[in-house]
């Protein structure tokens, strides 16, 4: 099942149609979607292949004593009402948070859809115009929420705002499951950021370990060697033996250790020498 799936099917279960404002508003919500079209004025009509969905939309139409007949067409399931049966198709303006959270709800239900977050953030909605969707905007602002639009549409991306709209929608336990996600996702992001620079790190290591040793081998083809002073001459016999070895654990080893930039110094010496600038 889709993370779509699991929300819609989530909100279908949920009650909330005691109050007969609040069923009027998600209702609303539904109208607006652009699932719903209205025919030659006189029907509306609203299609989904969802089967929570459809139970939810008829359980809202039942609860008004709305007179529907529900089809099949396809994958796709119809149903139609006479537009005179429908309390209103417009949303009011001044409408309380509880209200204006059906509105949403209602909306979403009928043609929202959510991409699967382990891949990536992405919820939206289609509505019928972009009248609606400057509507629906400045409500889901109101009430503290980010989204943005595109031409008919409202989106979000943001995982933060994602979990804010589900929590506001009613859809607990998609928060839950969406907030699993997130902490895992940043969990590994964190962990791969982590290898990523303890390998560049580490790179860098090596890169001027080959540099090292190949210096301290061109000392010794040429004879050099041997003219270097004892406190060089040990610590490139240390970097020969541990060609992966950090520096500060470099210095831990010699007789009398020092401490990182001390054996740094003496590297550098021994390249200078090696490229005949000492």
């Amino acid at each position: 099942m889709s993370f779509s799936s699991s929300i819609k099917k989530e909100l279908n279960k949920n009650s909330n149609l005691a109050k007969k404002e609040v069923v009027k508003q998600e209702l609303i919500g539904y109208l607006i979607s652009a699932n719903t079209s209205i025919i030659n004025e006189k029907e509306i009509k609203f299609s989904t292949e969802s089967d929570y969905n459809i139970n939810r939309f008829s359980k809202l139409l039942d609860n008004l004593n709305i007179n529907h007949k529900i089809d099949m067409s396809g994958k796709s399931f119809i149903i139609t009402a006479k537009i005179k049966d429908i309390p209103s198709i417009e949303i009011k303006e001044k409408l309380n948070e509880e209200l204006y959270r059906a509105i949403i709800r209602g909306a979403f239900m009928g043609s929202g859809s959510m991409n699967n977050p382990e891949k990536e953030y992405h919820l939206e909605i289609d509505l019928r115009d972009e009248n609606n969707v400057n509507k629906l905007k400045q409500i889901l602002e109101t009430l503290g929420l980010k989204v943005k639009t595109f031409q008919k549409s409202i989106y979000i991306k943001e995982g933060e705002e994602i979990s804010k709209f589900l929590a506001l929608i009613g859809a607990n336990q998609a928060v839950m499951k969406f907030e699993d996600i997130r902490i895992q996702k940043e969990m590994r992001g964190k962990v791969n950021r982590l290898v990523n620079c303890k390998t560049a790190n580490l790179s860098k290591t090596i890169n001027a370990s080959v540099e090292q040793i190949s210096a301290i081998k061109k000392l010794q083809e040429t004879g050099k060697f041997q003219k270097l002073d004892e406190n060089l001459k040990e610590i490139a016999m240390l970097r020969l033996e541990n060609p992966d070895m950090p520096l500060i654990e470099l210095g831990k080893l010699l007789k009398n250790p020092i401490g990182k930039s001390g054996v740094n110094y003496r590297l550098k010496k021994i390249m200078e020498i090696a490229d005949g600038k000492i």
